[in-house]
């Protein structure tokens, strides 16, 4: 049956999709052979981990160390073989850069050359780049190519040190390399063909210009002067890496049956999101950063949510993978708890919801944080055999493992549960208790890793003491208990690649 015949059968519930980017990792010595994950004090993520079902989810296939698109990609049900091309058009779309049919783009770094060696010594040249980069990009947008002169290129601000770039112009191709090293303290790279093909050759020629013309404008910015004045690295370099085309393919609706929305500050996943017709939820105060408002993204996504402006809606977090980028183990174990405060705060305002409408006649009017009489109504409509209109989703698209700094291979967990089963788990019922403020960031210093050892270790003492099985006749999820890598691991689901998760949360929608 396909996506629109199976949603013109039955009412969809809603789903919050939580993705932690980097959420996984490897066993640390110092925190006693756990993962930041597994040392974290995370009850949030755990009751909703013993409420439901869970497994461990390759993003991608097994083994392999995949990007955040091409994990994103196939998560949201399109195989990355077949519908890649490339990053740079997502980070380009998502940072408000129009992409017509032959434009080309990059996922851009603003670094640092240094101009006698040739050699990128540093690949960020600041990562709190906010108050610079949009200047340095408002005087790259529109630099002339004089030997190319049928060709224009557009430069806009992303996050952190990162901008998109797009090329327009005749007979451009995707099929080139960047000038990206990937590492510091390798040669700035040459653009060349990546088959024989004369567009591939001829954009090869286009983008080798681009990146000088970028240089030589960068070299005496007032930007830069001043940065070398203060001992700081100049930005002189934009590193074009990525090069894509626009996707064409068909909407995350058409697909799947279910209207689906995101809150993604982070530019490449909102372009993504863009590209397979997700629509993007405003959220003030959403970063993509470590300084991005926890408490307004757990609001957005409930509010689209209850209002019935989506069905499924999707909330990315970035700064759990900066932690692990930034090899900073202690500080991803304390950006995983602001997170399981988000998420509780989320199920909080799905909670509320579910509760209020569950108790309303179809003649009352009254309203439901956010909902009207009529959405609430429809929300009473949604609930299936759990009684509960809402479902909440967390996994990750990746690890990140603080030892590495970078993507590696391992599988992350992956729970869903509905929330009304999450409530039940809950025991005491606190949450309708757990307050609504602004959610703080972590404080310096964060405890040492012997700390969040010992920390972790008394709670494995007790393990489970906040966890009830929900009431009635049967249990409605698996027997795991913590969200955690080791504990995923013996869920019911096992072990899944990333073009399974749509198909199961659809089924996990309308049957149970």
């Amino acid at each position: 049956m396909s996506p629109q015949a199976l949603a013109s059968t039955a009412q969809p519930r809603r789903l919050a999709f939580v993705l932690i980017d980097g959420i996984g990792d490897i066993s640390i010595p110092e925190l006693g052979n756990r993962t930041p994950l597994e040392a974290a004090d995370t009850p949030h993520l755990d009751r909703i981990a013993g409420a439901g079902w869970n497994g461990l989810l390759d993003p991608v296939e097994p083994g392999l160390a995949c990007g955040s698109d091409t994990a994103h990609l196939s998560i949201l049900g399109y195989d990355p073989r077949r519908y890649y091309r490339g990053r740079g058009a997502f980070e380009s779309m998502g940072a408000g850069l129009h992409m017509d049919p032959g434009d080309i783009a990059f996922k851009s770094n603003f670094a640092t050359l240094d101009e006698g060696s040739g050699i990128v010594t540093s690949r960020r040249a600041d990562r709190r780049f906010e108050d610079l980069g949009p200047v340095l990009c408002a005087d790259l947008d529109g630099l002339p190519l004089p030997s190319f002169p049928q060709h224009s290129i557009s430069v806009r601000y992303a996050t952190e040190h990162r901008c998109g770039v797009v090329v327009r112009g005749p007979g451009l191709s995707d099929a080139i390399t960047g000038t990206d090293p990937l590492k510091d303290n390798l040669p700035l790279q040459e653009v060349r063909p990546l088959d024989g093909s004369p567009e591939a050759a001829h954009t090869a020629a286009v983008v080798a210009e681009v990146s000088a013309v970028i240089r030589q404008a960068l070299k005496g910015h007032p930007v830069n002067v001043q940065r070398i004045s203060e001992g700081k690295n100049p930005a002189n370099l934009v590193l074009l890496r990525g090069c894509g085309s626009r996707i064409a393919v068909q909407s995350f609706e058409e697909r799947h049956g279910l209207r689906g929305a995101m809150v993604a500050p982070t530019k490449i996943i909102a372009g993504l999101g863009a590209s397979v017709g997700l629509s993007l939820l405003s959220c003030p105060g959403a970063t993509g950063d470590y300084r991005t408002d926890f408490a307004a993204k757990a609001a957005t996504v409930a509010d689209a949510l209850i209002s019935g402006a989506c069905d499924f809606a999707f909330l990315h977090v970035k700064a759990v993978d900066d932690t692990g980028h930034d090899r900073a183990a202690a500080l991803k174990v304390a950006y995983l708890e602001v997170v399981d405060q988000m998420v509780g705060q989320l199920l909080r305002r799905l909670a509320d919801a579910d509760n209020s409408c569950s108790s309303l006649s179809s003649g009352q009017a009254q309203q439901v944080q956010g909902a009207s009489a009529r959405q609430s109504a429809d929300i009473r409509s949604h609930g299936g055999s759990s009684g509960s209109a809402f479902a909440v989703c967390v996994t990750g698209d990746h690890s990140t493992p603080v030892v590495f700094g970078d993507h590696s291979h391992e599988p992350v967990p992956f729970t869903l549960a509905h929330v009304a089963d999450v409530v039940k788990a809950n025991g005491a019922a606190s949450l309708p208790q757990l307050p609504l403020p602004p959610i703080s960031h972590p404080s310096a210093p964060q405890k040492t890793l012997v700390e969040l050892a010992a920390a972790a270790e008394r709670r494995c003492a007790v393990s489970g003491s906040h966890l009830e099985a929900p009431q009635g006749n049967h249990r409605s999820g698996d027997t795991t208990m913590s969200f955690g890598e080791s504990a995923a691991s013996a869920g019911a689901l096992g072990r899944f690649p990333g073009c399974e998760v749509l198909p199961l949360i659809k089924r996990f929608l309308m049957q149970y």
